[in-house]
């Protein structure tokens, strides 16, 4: 700001404490009523920093996404970061809504957060076994042993996540992959032997 407007302003009010009319001292210096009486207004003779422009900008933003709703965004990345699991803004969306966490955040939204405070960063290394003893079967000719475990979740977008059962034949390393939209569902129905029955009986 420049010191002369700054300048002006307190010679303005000075005059109008003074006794001088305010027509005068708008005519004088060019300026309107209304200008005068702000700064009128915002004089304060224990304040040297009256005279100051002020900023304009909204003291809040009705657009911006509630602290609370970023705290649990950072939270959740970190749990699924340390699950080893997806911790991406997909992912992330997911866990939210399963809680009923309100109001729910676009993935833009999440991104822009992830961005914010540096949590785009990927997790780099091989992968390292836990060392949790299994029991080893023999697996030496075909259909002799079979794995089968859930992976996921995945996602699609739409968004669609998704898990999948793969079954693996130890011998020879053929998998067969039967798609799912929930493990647990899948668990506690008849449908979820059919997922176990399908790479037997595919032709």
């Amino acid at each position: 700001m420049s010191k002369d407007i700054q300048q002006e302003r307190v010679w303005a009010v000075q005059r109008f404490l003074n006794g001088e009319k305010p027509g005068s001292i708008c005519a004088s210096l060019g300026r309107s009523t209304s200008w005068l009486h702000k700064w009128i207004k915002r004089y304060r003779p224990d304040d040297p920093s009256w005279a100051h422009s002020q900023s304009r900008k909204p003291c809040t933003n009705p657009w911006r996404t509630p602290a609370e709703v970023e705290e649990i965004v950072k939270m959740v990345r970190l749990s699924l970061y340390n699950q080893e699991l997806f911790c991406g803004d997909q992912a992330i969306l997911w866990e939210l809504d399963e809680p009923g966490v309100r109001p729910l955040p676009s993935l833009r939204t999440i991104n822009r957060i992830l961005n914010r405070h540096g949590l785009t960063h990927r997790r780099t290394g091989h992968y390292e076994p836990k060392g949790i003893p299994y029991p080893k079967l023999p697996a030496v000719i075909p259909n002799q042993t079979h794995q089968a475990d859930f992976v996921g979740p995945r996602y699609l977008k739409g968004p669609i996540r998704f898990y999948s059962l793969n079954t693996v034949d130890v011998a020879t390393g053929r998998c067969a992959v039967q798609p799912m939209l929930s493990p647990l569902r899948a668990k506690r129905n008849r449908r979820f032997l059919g997922y176990l029955e399908a790479p037997w009986s595919a032709t």
